[in-house]
């Protein structure tokens, strides 16, 4: 393990996630000056000026990213489509004080990604075998759990409600999900998950933190709920649908796992938005559109 300059008890913030992302460069031969914060969300990701890598500093506690580096060594050799490794998986991931780094190859990007871009790439990781270890099983309800549990946002009225309807919603899942396979999925299937590769024009898959095995409508599910809750044109994701050779809608527990997934979506973010920020303001509105049994488009995140 590698100590950078700085106490290991400072919170996950860019000023402590861009010292490590520096150490990190240095240690795989690289130089930092330049470098550029891409988002912080739950990973501080940076991009370098100076090679085209983009490095990811993970939170305090995600010490599965070795499973992780794995697992895009062995889609890369079964041919899904995924953003490579920077050098050689071997080397990676790095530790550095309490945090875990990986290096990935940076895709300049030239437009942005739409719904039917994702679907082969999707489909070939759903056709993949599954991988010979490594991997959790779904846990759909003990996130949102915990997030509740730990959000500094939340009201006891929030947490009663969020409470409630993730009781309710769990009660369902073993009715619902009887019968379904179960394989290989990206756990977090998305526009923002997905890049495409300049040199091919193909779209590849990204950020692997979630891969889990589970079923594959917890995948499509979550690309039906981008598409229509942050406004893409609804054309688009009926050529995803097209594309991938399946809709979702046409599953009888697709109105069960929607709610799901949002709920998922809303209580992680209450987890992570600090109090006082416009992602915070986000949450809360989503909350009370939530409550009032409102359908509204979302600001992303």
């Amino acid at each position: 393990m590698t100590t950078s300059p700085h106490r290991t008890a400072l919170p996950h913030a860019p000023e402590v996630t861009g010292l490590i992302a520096e150490a990190a460069a240095r240690l795989s031969g690289l130089d930092p000056d330049g470098m550029i914060l891409v988002r912080h969300q739950t990973s501080g990701v940076y991009r370098l000026n100076t090679a085209p890598v983009i490095i990811k500093v993970a939170p305090p506690g995600e010490h599965h990213l070795a499973d992780v580096v794995a697992l895009v060594a062995w889609l890369q050799k079964h041919g899904v489509p995924t953003v490579e490794l920077w050098g050689d998986p071997a080397d990676q991931p790095l530790h550095i004080d309490d945090r875990v780094v990986t290096l990935w190859r940076y895709l300049p990007q030239e437009r942005a990604v739409r719904a039917p871009d994702i679907a082969e790439s999707l489909l070939a990781l759903h056709d993949a075998p599954v991988p010979p270890s490594g991997l959790r099983r779904l846990d759909a309800f003990g996130p949102i759990r915990r997030s509740i549990a730990s959000s500094p946002l939340l009201t006891d009225d929030d947490r009663d409600l969020l409470k409630r309807l993730c009781d309710r919603l769990a009660q369902d899942e073993a009715i619902l999900t009887a019968g379904v396979a179960t394989g290989l999925i990206h756990g977090d299937a998305q526009h923002r998950n997905t890049l495409l590769d300049p040199a091919t024009g193909r779209a590849v898959l990204s950020d692997w933190d979630s891969a889990v095995l589970g079923p594959r409508e917890w995948d499509l599910t979550t690309i039906e709920v981008h598409c229509r809750r942050f406004a893409h044109p609804p054309a688009e994701y009926d050529q995803f649908c097209h594309r991938y050779g399946r809709d979702v809608r046409d599953w009888a527990g697709y109105p069960w796992l929607r709610e799901v997934r949002e709920l998922r979506m809303i209580t992680s973010n209450a987890r992570k938005s600090p109090p006082g920020s416009p992602a915070a303001a986000e949450v809360r509105r989503r909350i009370d559109d939530l409550r009032d049994g409102r359908e509204s488009t979302w600001n992303i995140l």
